[in-house]
């Protein structure tokens, strides 16, 4: 085994073995939530392994035994972040919500998700985003941004489609219901299910680095080009994002969230 390199970000570690990177998620105090300092830091690594024509594959996992449990909203919802936020939606290209799953999809080498524990809302749209996904059995998995009375607007509308079927995906976004790995795999979400995801990924990984790596760029440029879906359906995410966030209806989302008796208004938008 040839440890190349490892280093720690404040939220990530990163360590490459034979030419093979994992990035692991590393705040598991909050069950590894998407804040917006893993959000600029993902984006940093994968930026960087884009650069190197050394890595072969790229293992993307979360620390003790959960993947990402979503977006940190309190995060999200810090006054001193509201300005960001707003403008990630107004500004007229890819949002760092949007990047930070898109880049994986987008890169030159294969990547593999590693799911365990959960794999919910800001988590599962990172997992789709990835060429491979194998999911512990008992992963708990979820489009949740319903449940708050939100829309995915992290680059599903790309990294979704080809991968699960339409009426699965409607079913998934609108119920916000968590499902488990198993389930999961019989709705096209998930590509394996293992008792030992971080091994089978391993050796999926290696055997990736066995082939010409050009071929396996090529091969995951020429699949990525079936499944290529127009810029505007970036826009709309956002366009709907907005909507949601100004409704009437997303504050009785947050208030039906702790008090299920809550009713909500009629629906506000065409």
């Amino acid at each position: 085994m040839n440890v190349v390199a490892s280093y720690q970000y404040e939220t990530l570690q990163v360590r490459v073995v034979d030419n093979i990177l994992t990035v692991t998620l590393n705040r598991p105090n909050k069950k590894n939530a998407m804040s917006f300092q893993v959000i600029n830091e993902l984006i940093t690594v994968a930026e960087r392994i884009g650069k190197d024509k050394t890595i072969r594959a790229v293992i993307l996992n979360g620390a003790e035994g959960t993947f990402c449990a979503g977006i940190d909203l309190g995060d999200l919802n810090h006054p001193k972040n509201q300005a960001f936020a707003i403008w990630e939606l107004i500004k007229p290209w890819q949002s760092s919500f949007q990047r930070v799953c898109l880049v994986w999809r987008d890169l030159p080498v294969p990547v593999i998700a590693v799911l365990e524990g959960y794999c919910i809302g800001a988590g599962l749209q990172l997992a789709l985003a990835c060429d491979v996904r194998i999911s512990h059995p008992d992963c708990q998995l979820s489009i949740m941004e319903a449940k708050w009375g939100l829309v995915p607007d992290m680059g599903l509308t790309q990294s979704a489609f080809g991968v699960v079927r339409e009426d699965v995906l409607k079913e998934l976004a609108m119920t916000a219901r968590i499902i488990n790995a198993n389930d999961g795999k019989e709705l096209g979400l998930i590509s394996h299910c293992s008792e030992t995801p971080l091994e089978q990924a391993q050796q999926l990984a290696a055997e990736f680095a066995e082939r010409s790596p050009d071929a396996v760029l090529a091969s995951k440029r020429v699949i990525n080009a079936m499944y290529e879906q127009p810029a505007t359906t970036l826009y709309k995410e956002k366009i709907w994002q907005i909507k949601m966030m100004i409704g009437r209806n997303r504050k009785l989302a947050l208030r039906k969230a702790k008090q299920a008796s809550t009713v909500f208004s009629k629906r506000q938008f065409r």
